[in-house]
């Protein structure tokens, strides 16, 4: 999936837009873990998550292939959309997302404002990506997927920052939405030869990627409640798994409780906002804290987009309600 001459286009693409993110070791998280752990800290991106790297390499590659493309359409929840509406306009490129009823009011405003036509449609983020596929056929639009190889040599950059900063951790910990993410981590890795063990993290209302890859094959979720909407997938994208499956040790499933309180840690600790996705690797290595104990691990902090009113929920000791 990734060679180093794959790697350096994409560090050139993502460094011509924004500059390396920190990582950064906090005293009060390594306490709490009894290791000693390196956040990645992605919310300091642009558009406050990791997303932006794939958007931006998507749309440099798209261009370079396909210019006669003048339309892009795709579903998120959030962070995908923003970051194809900010490399979109860098293109001239329009962007149309594709999101659920009920999504963040404060992620649809920064999609709006970064250009995004935004456009609410069904009870969740597999229904909204339903649209987007309709609506790339009714319109003649580009459909840019949840999950690709440019997506992912895009986002390869954040891991090739934290290992050349961190160098061979134990283990690294990352949530798991539709896989770019941790794909990402992955190839990194193998690339560099490092034996680190890559943990990736689910939501318990939204299981499906631990459930497909214990199974060995995609197995959909009824549903995907959970307030963590970066992580609320109801069907895995079948290469996502696939490389998944290939490059993790494990995927664990935590109740949103545990996200929730990771959540108050990381702002207690380091007085960084995490949306619940953000936070879902760190309630992973909270979770395993005892099996990585005096060992080195990292926990990628993926975004910090969580709207005012959930964090108030958060901070005021509660979990918010699932969407």
């Amino acid at each position: 999936m990734l060679t180093s001459d794959d790697l350096d286009r994409a560090q050139r693409v993502v460094n011509a837009d924004m500059p390396p993110t920190p990582q950064y070791r906090w005293p009060l998280i390594e306490q709490a873990v009894g290791a000693e752990v390196w956040v990645k800290h992605e919310n300091h991106t642009p558009t406050g998550a990791f997303k932006i790297r794939g958007g931006l390499v998507y749309m440099a590659e798209l261009r370079a292939t396909r210019p006669a493309v003048s339309g892009v359409v795709s579903a998120t929840r959030g962070n995908h959309g923003q970051s194809l509406a900010r490399a979109g306009a860098a293109h001239g490129v329009g962007v149309t997302i594709c999101v659920p009823y009920g999504n963040s009011p404060e992620k649809n405003a920064a999609m709006r404002a970064l250009g995004a036509r935004l456009i609410e449609d069904g009870a969740d983020f597999d229904a909204a990506r339903a649209r987007a596929t309709a609506l790339a056929t009714a319109e003649d639009l580009h459909l840019a997927p949840s999950y690709h190889p440019w997506l992912v040599r895009g986002v390869a950059t954040y891991a090739a920052e934290l290992f050349d900063a961190a160098g061979a951790l134990d283990a690294v910990y990352v949530p798991i939405g539709m896989g770019s993410g941790i794909s990402g981590l992955i190839a990194v890795r193998d690339l560099l030869g490092l034996a680190t063990e890559i943990v990736g993290v689910v939501a318990e209302g939204a299981p499906a990627y631990k459930l497909s890859f214990e199974a060995g094959a995609v197995v959909p979720s009824a549903a995907a409640h959970t307030f963590a909407d970066g992580m609320a997938c109801r069907a895995p994208d079948p290469e996502a798994l696939a490389y998944i499956r290939g490059g993790a040790a494990r995927v664990l499933a935590l109740d949103d409780d545990a996200i929730a309180d990771a959540i108050r840690l990381l702002y207690r600790a380091t007085h960084n906002l995490a949306e619940g996705a953000g936070a879902a690797a760190l309630a992973g290595l909270m979770h395993e804290r005892a099996r990585l104990a005096g060992k080195r691990a990292g926990v990628v902090l993926c975004g910090g987009n969580i709207d005012a009113p959930v964090m108030a929920e958060v901070l005021a000791g509660r979990t918010p309600a699932a969407f």
